[in-house]
């Protein structure tokens, strides 16, 4: 069993920048490819971001490309999302997720299989 735990989000300004972490237990945390995904009200999940096991490969939804950066670092079994010149509409819960698989999203469509593993999520609101 994996069991993922996201870092304390937070209110941001327009225009700010906060960084996400998210920590692995349970598995052997170089084995997984990892991801973030969002969700406001009234709207369904929404892929961010992911990165490969081994190959270390990054996928971010068109959105946030440019702004933000997925990264990980095995030996710690941690993930990370630097999120830079947020926007009000990148206000969501925020949730880490788990595979073996890479799964990513693009205006295409969404590519891998989903996720089996998810943090409980964590609240990022970009306001003035």
């Amino acid at each position: 069993q994996v069991q993922l735990v996201e870092s304390r989000g937070g209110l941001v300004q327009p225009g700010g920048s906060l960084k996400l972490s998210c920590a692995q237990s349970g598995r052997t945390f170089s084995h997984y490819a990892l991801g973030w995904f969002r969700r406001t009200p009234g709207k369904e999940r929404e892929f961010v971001a992911s990165i490969a096991s081994g190959s270390g490969n990054t996928y971010y939804a068109d959105s946030v490309k440019g702004r933000f950066t997925i990264s990980r670092d095995n030996a710690k079994s941690m993930l990370y999302l630097q999120m830079n010149s947020l926007q009000p509409e990148d206000t969501a819960v925020y949730y880490c997720a788990a595979g073996m698989d890479p799964y990513y999203c693009t205006s295409n469509g969404c590519y891998g299989a989903p996720f089996d593993y998810w943090g409980q999520g964590t609240q990022v609101t970009v306001s003035s």
